[in-house]
């Protein structure tokens, strides 16, 4: 039996590294003082399509339910969370909320990425302002510092500095215009620059001026590089840019850069925008988000602004596994091992004891032989071994499977005090 194409089942190690990620998720939402939900996985169609249009169907998996009621899967986080927020009416502002689960995307399957997988997500609502920006980056950057992730970087842009420059160079207003060419931007990280020249030409804009968007896009840097690059007192919001970084710089955040060509493809982003980069990796974009007040304003809050980020769980393990960095998924596991039949009894007796002390505890319930029960022991920090020998005196081994050492310790001992016994006071 197959599952449907980019599907995938996550074993025991796999569930392990993503529970690794939400646990220091968790972690930092608590510091920050962000609230934690869950969000329906199944929404109304029209739902989803509150900002992206019909077009998004392409996209998602959607179908009609029994009550011939169009529904879809989730695709991110964030709908769920704005639709939440816009109800509640009586909510008290700045509401941060975060939310960490799975989402559903009809996509192209690729490496670290599958049409199921898990995302963390962090919002504030409230009056628009740029320290709620600042806080959001602040979090993400925060985030990847305590899974040690090396060399990150996080790009960040105005969709407004960008959208106005392409206005004045098309010298048009037009929001289709701003649209097509937001997508050509987006698309300079994943294709060549001839390959987007040639595919926009053919919708009929003009290459020169498509060039110098493109040519734009590439500009990047600290604050004072990006003005020796360009004239920024044509762009507007370039400020509002400054003033973010001077935010952050103030924070201590200081893997940021700013980068024209971020954009950002979802329609809903009407602000700051920004995506988190491994520089020495090819995975693409670990986590993205920015200011979103047009979704607030079509969920019929015009009185709020929403801003985000969102992180893909699955390519952030793949970028720890490129760098070398392993989870220390098992932490002090005992395995208990018996010698035979008449030593099973006991066996199980220490292990139901271990586990009443809040001790991970494995043991073999099929009745093998010492050695096919070393499989257990394999994932194990420490072992008891019950043996008719030590047994009739008192005692268990107690083997450090790390070290590979054993001491013979006493079995009353043990069970008035394990924690001690095993040396698993220390975390």
């Amino acid at each position: 039996m197959e599952l449907p194409r980019g599907m995938k089942d996550f074993e025991d190690k796999e569930y392990a590294n993503i529970e690794h990620i939400r646990a220091h998720f968790k972690r930092l939402v608590g510091l920050y003082g962000f609230s934690f939900m869950d969000t329906s996985p199944i929404e109304l169609l029209s739902t989803l399509e509150t900002k992206s249009g019909s077009s998004i169907k392409d996209e998602i998996y959607y179908f009609h339910d029994k009550g011939d009621r169009e529904v879809a899967l989730r695709f991110d986080l964030t709908m769920g969370l704005c639709r939440y927020v816009s109800a509640q009416r009586s909510i008290k502002l700045p509401a941060k909320i975060s939310a960490f689960g799975g989402v559903f995307r009809y996509d192209e399957p690729q490496k670290g990425r599958y049409r199921y997988f898990h995302q963390w997500d962090i919002e504030i609502y409230g009056k628009p302002g740029i320290e709620s920006e600042a806080e959001i980056i602040e979090f993400t950057s925060r985030l990847f510092d305590s899974l040690l992730l090396k060399d990150i970087t996080i790009d960040i842009n105005h969709r407004n500095l960008v959208e106005s420059y392409i206005n004045s160079v098309f010298n048009s207003k037009k929001p289709e215009l701003v649209s097509d060419i937001l997508r050509a931007v987006d698309k300079t990280a994943k294709k060549p620059k001839e390959e987007i020249l040639a595919e926009f030409q053919n919708k009929g804009y003009e290459t020169e001026k498509l060039d110098r968007i493109l040519e734009f896009s590439q500009i990047k840097g600290t604050v004072s590089q990006v003005e020796e690059a360009f004239d920024t007192t044509q762009l507007e919001s370039w400020d509002e840019l400054k003033a973010l970084v001077n935010s952050l710089e103030n924070r201590g955040v200081s893997n940021i850069r700013i980068n024209f060509g971020i954009v950002r493809g979802l329609d809903y982003y009407s602000g700051v925008v920004f995506e988190v980069f491994d520089k020495n990796s090819k995975l693409g974009a670990l986590a993205g988000g920015g200011r979103y007040d047009t979704l607030t304003r079509a969920f019929g809050r015009e009185d709020i602004g929403a801003t985000g980020v969102a992180g893909g769980v699955e390519r952030i393990i793949l970028t720890m596994q490129e760098q070398g960095i392993i989870p220390k998924t098992i932490q002090n596991r005992v395995a208990v091992l018996y010698v035979n039949e008449e030593m099973q009894k006991v066996a199980y007796s220490i292990a139901s004891l271990l586990r009443l002390h809040n001790i991970p505890t494995d043991i073999d319930l099929a009745g093998r032989n010492m050695k096919r029960q070393m499989d257990i022991a394999s994932d194990a920090t420490l072992s008891i071994i019950v043996g008719p020998q030590e047994l009739e005196n008192g005692n268990v081994v107690l083997k450090d499977m790390i070290h590979r050492t054993e001491q013979t310790v006493s079995l009353e001992r043990l069970t008035e005090d394990p924690k001690s016994i095993l040396n698993l006071e220390k975390p």
